[in-house]
């Protein structure tokens, strides 16, 4: 048999595509749901925008007009009801805990600013996150009680676990199992 050497870029092509690993999820996303004796719960998405992550969503039953601390920490495991089942914040580079617009953990997000009915909504970015959106997924995202300092190593010293979501690379769902929809303009 005679073989055409045109064909082999072909043949590989097509035995490599049956073989390709899936591409990262654009998103990832969690429910929070509040931790024991506390109100605080809503959805978030971490969606990946170029070489940034777009996060977006919703969080109710905070303290009116105070602003929260809110970390991915580095462990997808709310068990305990308080939430310390989340171990610390996620820090696959090893950097000091600082605000965003500084050096930083990975798990370092903005801070939750509650409104007078004690809804916070979030739309950001955040950059140098190793893995992009999908490098969330299987942590834990946290609402704490008080405010982060963004000095006080390694936490920010912004109190209680409130609210506690693992992060998955599905949609979030209702309290009643539907899927919630993307936030309109992604």
């Amino acid at each position: 048999m005679k073989t055409h050497n045109a064909s082999l870029p072909l043949l590989a092509a097509l035995i490599g595509f049956g073989c390709a690993t899936p591409a990262p999820p654009s998103y990832v996303a969690t429910t929070l749901q509040p931790t024991r004796g506390n109100s605080a719960a809503g959805t978030v998405w971490f969606i990946a925008d170029g070489a940034d992550v777009r996060i977006r969503g919703t969080v109710s039953g905070l303290t009116p007009n105070q602003e929260h601390g809110f970390h991915v920490h580095e462990k997808g495991d709310c068990s305990s009801g308080d939430g310390m089942s989340t171990g610390g914040h996620f820090n696959p580079t090893g950097k000091p805990h600082g605000p965003p617009a500084g050096e930083h953990h990975a798990g370092d997000l903005p801070a939750l600013k509650a409104d007078a009915a004690g809804k916070a909504t979030i739309d950001g970015r955040l950059r140098d996150v190793p893995g992009g959106s999908a490098g969330f997924a299987g942590k834990a995202l946290i609402v704490h009680q008080g405010a982060d300092d963004y000095t006080t190593q390694p936490t920010g010293n912004s109190g209680a676990r409130i609210a506690c979501g693992v992060i998955a690379a599905t949609a979030p769902r209702d309290s009643s199992g539907r899927e919630l929809p993307l936030p309109a303009g992604m």
